[in-house]
């Protein structure tokens, strides 16, 4: 805890949230860990979350350097939403309640696959729909 006088922030608690946690909430956090460092506590979770991660999620972040490879899939838990600062929903499916005071965001991400693009080229349009957005929260967590 930080007292009075304090020249150092807590950093912002952020946490990513999609239905199974293997995929879109995964590279978010992937991608904040990367750009924000420790200046961003980042976690994520899913409200049914799957048995294993995306491997395409994992090979599309892996052409960014960022390597996700080592997560999995986890619940979302009333100790997380509580911890968090902002909650982001990825996609339209996952739903949480977010505590009093919690900014919650909805992020209607791209789907390419209702246009008929599937596999990586499909993964890399969406990792580029979350890059931006999370270069954006970013940027107005730190204003």
């Amino acid at each position: 805890m930080n007292s009075p006088g304090d020249t150092m922030k807590t950093p912002p608690h952020v946490l990513f949230v999609c239905v199974k946690n293997g995929g879109k909430s995964q590279m978010a956090a992937g991608l904040m860990n990367n750009i924000a460092g420790d200046s961003v506590d980042v976690a994520s979770g899913g409200t049914k979350p799957g048995t294993s991660l995306n491997q395409l999620s994992v090979d599309s972040l892996a052409e960014l350097g960022i390597d996700i490879s080592e997560g999995s899939p986890k619940p979302v838990t009333p100790a997380d939403l509580e911890a968090a600062d902002v909650v982001v929903t990825l996609g339209r499916e996952a739903k949480v309640h977010a505590p009093d005071g919690t900014r919650l965001e909805t992020w209607d991400t791209d789907e390419p696959s209702e246009r008929g693009i599937d596999g990586i080229e499909r993964m890399r349009l969406v990792r580029d729909d979350i890059s931006e957005r999370v270069k954006d929260l970013l940027s107005r967590l730190q204003s």
